[in-house]
């Protein structure tokens, strides 16, 4: 490349840190960002730093500042923030800027799903008729539902919530993958109605689905916000790495 020579991975996915192997791996000199929200994260293969950037402008810097020639948005798909920030700082120096976003889920025949627009609605489909809960939108979003007092939830997390609770809960702090077995006993044995999650998308957390439609457990499952007009979007790493390339194309030898 002419003028930079840098990657920049926005990580914090699984598809991230196997993004950072391929390309660290194929010569293309990669740094990886995590936000910093998790404790003790799953760190990638090869230089990683770790906490925001300040907004659009601190991105913008930032990239200036160390040599970043590409940049990779792959967060998580509800991540829309970061994803705006991105596009706005990479526009603003002329940088390419690639989305590797898994494919999101889709429902089968005998799925049971509500699909709601956003994580207000989910709490707001919980109603009376739903009187026990899994919720696995993420411990950032558990204050939403907080003023829910007709159900009783079982509230899946990595990290504790920091936000309010609602006032009938139990905590568990459990990392992914998960298996179908697993999930199955875990809706069996906590008489689960409704599993309200997002539709992250991946193979890690699908046993949850697998075994919601097995029990004919309801699902409400909030839609990906909208991507910005424009991004270039890739479903997965080999598609990335084919792009990558194009970027880099003499990286040294693999």
């Amino acid at each position: 490349m002419s003028r930079a020579d840098r990657l920049l991975i926005l990580g914090g996915t699984g598809e991230a840190r196997e993004l950072a192997a391929e390309a660290t791996g194929a010569g293309i000199p990669t740094i990886s960002s995590l936000a910093g929200r998790v404790r003790n994260p799953r760190l990638p293969v090869g230089e990683v730093r770790i906490g925001g950037f300040g907004g659009t402008e601190g991105l913008r810097s930032w990239c200036a500042d160390n040599g970043i020639g590409v940049v990779v948005d792959a967060t998580h798909p509800f991540a829309a923030t970061i994803t705006a920030h991105a596009v706005t700082a990479t526009r603003a120096l002329d940088l390419p800027l690639l989305a590797l976003r898994r494919a999101a889920w889709t429902p089968g025949p005998d799925d049971r799903w509500t699909r709601v627009a956003d994580i207000d609605a989910a709490a707001g489909a919980i109603g009376t008729s739903h009187p026990r809960v899994l919720l696995t939108t993420g411990r950032q979003d558990v204050g939403a539902f907080a003023g829910v007092d007709t159900a009783w939830f079982l509230i899946r997390v990595v990290d504790p919530p920091t936000a309010a609770l609602p006032p009938h809960h139990e905590i568990l702090r459990s990392r992914g993958p998960y298996e179908l077995a697993g999930e199955r006993q875990l809706l069996h044995d906590n008489r689960i109605d409704v599993l309200v999650t997002k539709n992250s998308g991946g193979a890690l957390t699908h046993a949850k689905l697998d075994a919601a439609r097995e029990l004919g457990v309801e699902v409400i499952m909030v839609d990906r916000p909208a991507e910005p007009d424009g991004l270039d979007t890739v479903s997965d790493v080999a598609d990335a790495m084919t792009w990558l390339r194009r970027k880099f194309p003499t990286p040294g030898p693999r």
